[in-house]
Order: structure tokens, then sequence, then C-alpha cells
């Protein structure tokens, strides 16, 4: 199986994805951030490196997805090619940091990329909320992300809704981040486990409400 967590900045991907690895026995394939090349360029001139940016991250995407396609166990990866594409690209298009003959020679790849790979079985989506994102940017210290614009991470935000309610046709699980402390709290941990035990394997039936 092929899972895929998706979420904003700051929305605790890459600490889920850890988790339910461990718990599962998945494999865990994280973005590139702390190896990228161009972060930390994107983050002091988001015009100038844009299309590097997501072109580097693209191609990354890309290999995982070969590499999940070809596998006989089940991996789960932190964001999926799909968000980066109608969440983070469209955003820096919307913003002006991409031309259109930029954006145009992008989709192209992607859409020739995408008739090569699967959807996840299952994405699951951290909506989290500016203040608990910024909140998470501030505690994990990268530099880089200090001065992130709360502009920035709101038109995120509103994309990832646009892009789970309208663009992504494959199966999601919301979980709503703000109230949950999933990394600390075992209660949290094994409520997110429920739901993926009942959505994926049909343990443990949704309760009467």
């Amino acid at each position: 199986m092929y899972i895929a967590i998706a979420g904003n900045i700051g929305s605790g991907k890459s600490t889920l994805t850890g988790m339910l690895a461990k718990h599962y026995g998945w494999e865990a394939r994280f973005e590139s951030v702390d190896h990228n090349p161009y972060l930390e360029d994107y983050y002091k001139d988001i015009h100038r490196w844009s299309f590097n940016l997501e072109v580097y991250f693209l191609k990354e995407r890309f290999r995982d997805l070969l590499t999940i396609a070809h596998a006989d166990h089940t991996i789960v990866q932190d964001r999926s090619i799909f968000e980066g594409v109608y969440v983070f690209m469209a955003n820096n298009k919307d913003m002006g940091h991409l031309s259109d003959r930029d954006y145009e020679t992008y989709m192209e790849l992607f859409d020739q990329m995408v008739e090569m790979v699967q959807l996840p079985d299952l994405m699951i989506y951290l909506r989290a909320s500016v203040p608990h994102l910024v909140a998470n940017i501030q505690k994990r210290g990268r530099d880089y992300e200090q001065t992130m614009k709360l502009e920035y991470l709101e038109n995120l935000n509103r994309r990832y809704e646009d892009f789970i309610n309208n663009k992504y046709s494959g199966r999601v699980m919301v979980i709503d981040k703000d109230p949950l402390d999933f990394k600390n709290n075992p209660k949290d941990f094994a409520q997110i486990v429920d739901r993926i035990d009942r959505t994926l394997f049909g343990l443990f039936p949704e309760p009467n409400l």
C-alpha cells in the first residue's frame, strides 16, 4: 500500500509519518528538506528561486513514486507530489513568483509524470490553523522558516482546503490537528491509529453518533 501524509508547513507531517512507520512496520519516505539545495535561497528570495525549488521537489517526489510503484511493502510518504503541484506550485503562481512560461513547462512535465504513477491508497490530511502552524515552526527553529509571512501560510491553508475538497480524487482522511498532540499524548495517537485501522482494514467500526 501507499499512504501519503498531507499538510501545511508545521502541521506535523514528518512526525506522524515516522510514528506510523514505526507502529505499523511501514517504510517511511521523508520530504527532502535538510539536504535541499534551494530551500534557504527560496525563503530569502521566493520570486527568484520558486521555479528551481518546485522542479527540485517534483523530481524528488517522482523518484519516490517510482520506488513506491515497485515496492512489495507499504510505504508512508511525507507530502505527495499532488499537493506539491496543486498547493505549493499553484500558490507560487498566484502570488506572481512564476512566469506563465515556467508554470506551463512545469505542468506539462507533471502531467507526463502522473500518467505513470498511482494515487495513494489513503491520503491523511493534517488540517491546522495558522497560529498552530506558527507555534510549531517557531518550536522547531529552522532559521530559514522564521521570516515566513503569515500571508504565505494563510494562502497555503486555503489552497489545501481547495485541493482536498475539489482537486483530489483519491481517498482522504482529514484530521484536525489543533486539539491533538499525537507526539506526546499516546491517546491522541491511538485515536488516529484507530481511524486508519477502520479505513484500511475494516477494524473497529465507527461508533454510533
